[in-house]
């Protein structure tokens, strides 16, 4: 099965975005309010798209368009060098769209940046013109929970072979981020191939209950090559890590940068539901007409009130915590990209408390708020041609990529014993 066999919306569907976004956006709120359009613009049809479940290239397309692939790279090459704190609110703002592409775009700004982390600078700054002079998406074919990629050196360049059952966003991609293990040494490597070669070979078997338009299936790698040069923080010519790169806390910034990402997705998405649900309410719900205290439209109903404001309490702390917390690992990277060594473990590891942290919340309130929604819209609000299931069949689905448990006994082993986690990249 090729590209081309899978159901897929033409990208000319959103043609017209292209000339209306052609110029970048130059500040902080501009980016966030180009964010906001794609949002607009895709949450018009979310729910039709969702039922569909096509493959999203038409999608890719509009955030092509719109610029937001660009947004964290450098401006030399065409990007828009903003920091992840304003790469959290874009990601949330499309989300509240339409949770799958506001996915899509924190994968992508995550292993477009890659490079920043593991990589040299000179490797970063090849890769990031690699990426925007050809407005590249980029996916990633890296889970820590499938048996990792084998890779195995033949002259100048490095062979990946294996499989894993979950890759995002890979089908629609220009370039995925591979990662594996040299043969005999446990030793880790990260590089960026061209997705449209021969070795690469995707199941198209993403079908889950939610996420649905995120290409997230299984794929396997036959012979993928790279050039020993494109390994990420390893020495070409010795064929080993550099240790100023890879040996220190700051390449295990990985992790807490996508955890947080994932955050910022599930609060767009909850308060996308938030929003939604609203709309529906005060144009199509009924007052209950048998309680004894009848009101004339259901937006004077006591119980509904009172539970759009608790959900628009806990939603509106939780984003206080999750800007806090692109906050301090912003301020990471502004201090410690230029002095890799100088940044501590413990620094690292308070970061990742305020970024679990955020992750709990987000968990929390957004599993509550997309199921509880329903209480607030009524029994006609079920039907399929509504879609207000898909906000929770989404944050249902992701919050199970690593049980939300162990960053709960995580913090209590910080709140209690003062403890943070060992810097790596995986857990």
């Amino acid at each position: 099965m090729t590209q081309s066999d899978i159901p897929a919306t033409d990208p000319a569907v959103y043609d017209a975005y292209k000339s209306q976004w052609a110029s970048l956006p130059d500040t902080a709120e501009a980016w966030l309010a180009r964010a906001r359009e794609v949002s607009a613009v895709l949450s018009q049809d979310a729910a039709q798209r969702e039922q569909e479940n096509k493959s999203p290239r038409a999608e890719v397309a509009l955030l092509k368009h719109s610029g937001l692939l660009k947004l964290l790279g450098p401006k030399k090459y065409g990007g828009g060098e903003q920091p992840w704190s304003v790469g959290y609110k874009a990601i949330r703002e499309v989300a509240k769209g339409d949770g799958s592409i506001g996915m899509l775009l924190g994968y992508h700004l995550l292993w477009s940046t890659t490079a920043n982390i593991v990589g040299t600078p000179s490797q970063a700054d090849r890769i990031h013109q690699w990426i925007l002079t050809n407005n590249y998406f980029v996916g990633g074919a890296v889970n820590p929970r499938d048996s990792d990629l084998t890779i195995t050196s033949d002259g100048e360049d490095i062979i990946f072979n294996g499989a894993k059952f979950f890759n995002t966003g890979g089908v629609v991609s220009d370039l995925t981020v591979l990662e594996g293990v040299l043969d005999g040494t446990g030793e880790h490597i990260f590089a960026l191939v061209e997705t449209r070669q021969e070795g690469i070979k995707f199941a198209h078997n993403w079908n889950n209950i939610g996420l649905r338009l995120t290409e997230s299936g299984g794929v396997k790698i036959e012979n993928v090559r790279a050039p020993w040069r494109d390994a990420l923080g390893w020495d070409e010519v010795s064929k080993r890590p550099r240790e100023e790169v890879l040996g220190v806390p700051f390449a295990s910034l990985l992790l807490p940068t996508i955890q947080l990402v994932f955050s910022n997705f599930y609060l767009g998405i909850a308060q996308g539901a938030l929003s939604f649900a609203s709309q529906y309410t005060v144009s199509t719900t009924r007052p209950w007409p048998f309680g004894g205290d009848n009101k004339p439209s259901a937006t004077e109903e006591f119980y509904i009130l009172e539970r759009y404001g608790n959900f628009f309490a806990h939603l509106r702390a939780a984003e206080a915590l999750a800007d806090r917390a692109g906050e301090e690992i912003s301020s990471l990277y502004r201090e410690h990209s230029d002095n890799r060594p100088g940044l501590t473990a413990r620094q690292r590891g308070e970061v990742a408390e305020w970024i679990a942290s955020v992750k709990v919340v987000t968990t929390d309130v957004g599993l509550r708020v997309t199921s509880g929604i329903f209480e607030v819209t009524g029994a006609r609000a079920t039907a399929v041609k509504v879609g207000l299931d898909r906000f929770w069949r989404d944050i249902r689905t992701h919050t199970l990529h690593d049980p939300v448990a162990y960053k709960n006994r995580e913090l209590g082993r910080y709140a209690l014993l003062d403890e943070v986690p060992e810097p790596t990249w995986y857990t």
